[in-house]
């Protein structure tokens, strides 16, 4: 099953993901993460992403597509999870054509939907453990009173510099002119399902689990 988790920033997608990652055993395909491992890796494809991010260049759509299709190489069978991309119309096409010439499909795309102003409150009381990524809040699932991550054992915590009210709203406006075009597009073609995406984690998860089996 391949799937895309789509929502505005802060919507939870990265923590969802992890959850289908360990229950499911899907590969989580974060653009980012991998822009970063092909920069590391000495490769051809990695030394021409190292050039454009070293001379502050925006990485292509091509290229981005390009690792994509190095990582559906690595298809273990239980799917993936396309993180942060598609952003756009072009990038959904782009990601649609390659599916189809590697012999896969995009089984449903999973809408976090959530209230700008319930958004905001979550991301601003947001942290996370400086070690393993984990995520906190101080609303709906606080640090530890013991101070200790409970996933790895970390002690250090961080908040993003840009999870404040005026970057957020930025972000957010960003997200509504370039990616939420994406919900018509998949809605038309049948595989969009929607989430509340401000439960609780556990509730969030039970609703992809419903939307995913059916």
């Amino acid at each position: 099953m391949n799937i895309i988790l789509l929502g505005p920033p802060g919507a939870g997608k990265g923590t969802q993901a992890r959850r289908l990652v360990e229950e499911r055993g899907m590969i989580q395909l974060s653009t980012g993460d991998m822009l970063r491992a092909a920069r590391a890796s000495g490769t051809e494809m990695g030394r021409k992403v190292a050039a454009i991010m070293d001379a502050g260049g925006l990485v292509t759509d091509e290229i981005v597509i390009g690792l994509i299709r190095e990582r559906l190489a690595d298809d273990g069978g239980a799917g993936f999870i396309f993180d942060g991309f598609p952003r756009t119309l072009a990038q959904a096409d782009a990601l649609g054509q390659l599916l189809a010439d590697e012999g896969q499909t995009l089984d449903a795309v999973v809408e976090m939907r959530v209230d700008d102003e319930a958004l905001v409150a979550r991301i601003t009381a947001r942290s996370t453990c400086a070690t393993c990524g984990e995520v906190y809040n101080d609303l709906s699932k606080p640090i530890p009173a013991d101070g200790v991550c409970e996933t790895c054992g970390g002690t250090e915590f961080k908040r993003r510099a840009d999870d404040n009210e005026d970057s957020l709203r930025t972000r957010l406006m960003e997200y509504y002119k370039k990616t939420s075009p994406l919900i018509g597009y998949y809605h038309a073609k049948g595989n969009l399902r929607v989430v509340d995406g401000l439960g609780a984690i556990e509730e969030v998860a039970a609703a992809i689990t419903v939307a995913l089996d059916r």
